[in-house]
């Protein structure tokens, strides 16, 4: 066949061949389809060098020559009593040895063997079990059953707290509303004899009504609810000795609203060390305190701040080093890690640049690993630096959003990776230098024949003048340049939030794709206060929500309106959360700029608002009126011109309906037609099968009323 004929062949293939249409339902129900295949669970196995995965056809063991055995959820069944049987696969996975993991199921601890694939019965706890807290061998779990905690082990369960829940106490569970980096209520020592928790006194806090409708008669449930400027919860730290029984509380000291953040266990057992930041959110102070007593030791760093000091990090320890660890921090502008002793001595700075550590990775020797952004935070690579100086190696050779796992031998490095351009990927690598050993997987072009548009990613200065911002761009399938388009911005804009990433889809959903190509332009633009880009980007917003990021929105609008096939006059918005507060705020303080706005979940005046987010930001009502004034919507209703939807969960638990029941009532007040959703027994968010309806009617809106 001559090479014309082969020309031939490829042109026609490309011109008749059959693309899938991307329907409403699809890009909300099958969304997770499109954004490709993926290893689950991607870990090694404790001091080997294999490691396991999940797909939906099992629990994968793989060693470095690609040697596979594979662990069906009928195997593991295969010894399980009927009514303890999985319905599918644990996850994540816990390994508690070279072949052996654990897994909880209906109240049962199980071990699992991939040598002779048998499960044992391990314990029994109450099926009932929330918040399962497992020691490091597998052999003793905590768990709490309402605000209770207990433990469990082959002697049997031991009540740890046994407080009348009218009393407002809650044991064992996440507090500060899972800010600060909390994601949990109970922490094992090392040896898993002693267990820290968190013991949280809520019977000061303001009850906030949530009304369930789906009762023949309305029931009200009452959530515990701290606005910005009221009281708040008072927290303690517990140790709880297995053996002995015996209770000892950590001696935090006063004022006992403050926060107590990052628990981290010494390595000899002997100290616990907590992060305390003070109720303003401006002074941390990294405490070490005695096991035997709970007595204060030394405070070994402290940290404070014009603005706000956000520990959101553990300190780690130094494998081999007992009494050196590295500390997270954004004290030189950019979050790096820092080496420390334990008598509080700054030995060195361990990673420096205009970039930020994302994720600590693991140790070899004197080296640390880690991810950290790049390419203007678009990306995040693979570092290693060594822990004497701050000289860092960029291990990653592909631009992309990488995450890496550290083998336990420190020679080996799992680097799974996309870009806008290569769907997930999985990488063996040296961890020496990086190089590449063998590519473990890749997932297929799960949109190579779907219509989807170009997805776009550019720069534009913000408002300050000297600010670069990232864009994202999509465009319809069948894009004209020739044409006029209306255009959609879509937008969060508020903090520890990024939107555009060079990464798969560039982190767009799939519903903004379905909507360009009903012939919009979707754009997107991460202004300043968003997250990844260093202290002076983020806080910026510090003291006056909406000001500086609606500045860089606007400049964002500049732009569109620069493209010729851009109609100026047809410019929609829409946002949730902070991203609808933003919509809102830019719909009554710029009424002329767009026509249409969806505000879904939105903030409307933060005095409203939880007081561990909400005053990190704009501090107290007392502290900031000018600050709380200028950034309420309230005032600003009046002057509303274009076409506003307003969506809320009606029992949304983190913006309460008050914000947008308040925001309509000023609207009745001062003569505004707005229009109002309410989605029954939901919460922040619209899941499972009502997000269909959800999606259709904001995509209906939008496109019937921005024409």
């Amino acid at each position: 066949m001559n090479k014309l004929s082969v020309l031939f062949i490829l042109i026609a293939t490309g011109l008749f061949a059959q693309k899938t249409e991307l329907t409403l339902e699809s890009s909300v129900l099958r969304q997770r389809e499109y954004y490709g295949e993926s290893l689950y669970d991607l870990q090694w196995i404790s001091n080997t060098d294999k490691f396991s995965y999940l797909t939906i056809e099992g629990v994968f063991v793989e060693d470095l020559k690609g040697n596979k055995k594979t662990i069906s959820v009928t195997d593991l069944n295969s010894d399980l009593a009927e009514d303890e049987k999985l319905n599918r696969l644990p996850y994540p996975l816990n390994w508690v040895g070279n072949n052996d993991f654990i897994f909880t199921n209906n109240g049962v601890l199980y071990k699992y063997n991939i040598t002779n694939g048998s499960a044992t019965k391990e314990l029994t706890f109450n099926k009932l079990a929330e918040n399962i807290d497992y020691i490091s061998n597998g052999t003793r779990l905590a768990y709490t059953v309402d605000n209770n905690l207990f433990i469990a082990d082959k002697k049997g369960d031991v009540a740890v707290t046994n407080d009348d829940s009218e009393l407002n106490i809650v044991n064992g569970q996440v507090v500060h509303r899972n800010e600060f980096g909390i994601s949990k209520g109970t922490y094992w020592s090392p040896k898993g004899d002693v267990l820290a928790y968190y013991r949280k006194d809520e019977s000061m806090v303001t009850d906030y009504p949530l009304v369930n409708i789906m009762e023949r008669t309305a029931k009200l449930t009452a959530i515990k609810y701290p606005m910005a400027g009221m009281e708040s919860h008072h927290v303690k730290v517990i140790l709880f000795n297995v053996d002995t029984k015996k209770k000892v509380e950590v001696v935090t000291g006063e004022p006992k609203e403050q926060y107590l953040t990052n628990i981290a266990w010494g390595p000899d057992q002997k100290y616990i060390y907590i992060a305390i930041l003070n109720r303003d959110q401006n002074h941390v102070k990294l405490n070490k305190y005695s096991v035997a007593d709970g007595s204060f030791v030394k405070t070994l760093l402290e940290e404070t701040n014009d603005t706000y000091v956000q520990p959101l990090y553990k300190m780690e320890f130094i494998p081999g080093r007992k009494n050196e660890f590295l500390w997270r921090s954004e004290k030189g502008g950019f979050d790096h890690f820092y080496r420390y002793n334990t008598d509080g001595k700054l030995l060195n700075k361990v990673s420096d640049g205009n970039w930020e550590v994302d994720e600590l990775v693991g140790f070899n020797g004197n080296n640390v690993f880690f991810t950290a952004t790049d390419n203007q935070s678009l990306d995040r690579v693979i570092y290693k630096s060594s822990i004497k100086n701050n000289k860092s190696t960029k291990l990653s050779k592909v631009s992309g959003v990488h995450s890496a796992k550290l083998s336990a031998s420190g020679k080996y490095i799992l680097d799974s990776w996309n870009n806008l351009t290569t769907p997930n990927t999985v990488d063996l690598l040296k961890s020496t230098n990086g190089k590449k050993i063998k590519q473990v997987f890749k997932s297929k072009n799960t949109i190579a024949n779907v219509d989807f548009g170009e997805i776009e990613l550019g720069v534009i200065t913000s408002a300050d003048g000297v600010t670069k911002l990232n864009t994202r761009t999509i465009y319809p399938e069948d894009f004209n340049p020739n044409k006029k388009y209306p255009a959609l911005v879509y937008l969060y804009n508020g903090p520890s939030a990024q939107l555009i990433t060079n990464s798969w889809l560039a982190g767009t959903s799939t519903w903004l794709l379905y909507l360009a190509n009903q012939g919009y332009i979707v754009f997107t633009v991460d202004g300043r206060g968003s997250d990844n880009r260093g202290v002076k980007f983020e806080h910026v917003i510090h003291k006056n929500l909406g000001v500086n990021e609606m500045k860089d929105q606007l400049k964002g609008v500049e732009y569109l309106k620069s493209l010729k096939y851009i109609d100026a006059n047809r410019l929609a918005i829409h946002g949730w959360s902070y991203g609808g507060f933003m919509t809102a705020n830019l719909m009554t303080s710029y009424p002329d700029v767009f026509t249409t706005g969806v505000a879904g979940g939105p903030v409307v005046d933060w005095q409203w608002y939880e007081i561990m987010y909400g005053e990190r930001y704009m501090d107290t009502p007392e502290m900031n009126p000018e600050g709380y004034e200028n950034s309420s919507l309230l005032p600003k209703v009046k002057n509303l011109k274009g076409k506003l939807l307003m969506i809320h969960g009606a029992i949304d638990p983190i913006v309460v309906l008050q914000h947008s029941m308040r925001f309509i009532k000023q609207s009745v007040d001062d003569g505004i037609q707005v229009d109002y959703f309410v989605y029954p027994q939901h919460e922040h968010g619209v899941g499972g099968k009502d997000r269909l309806h959800l999606i259709k009617k904001m995509t209906d809106y939008i496109i019937i009323n921005n024409q």
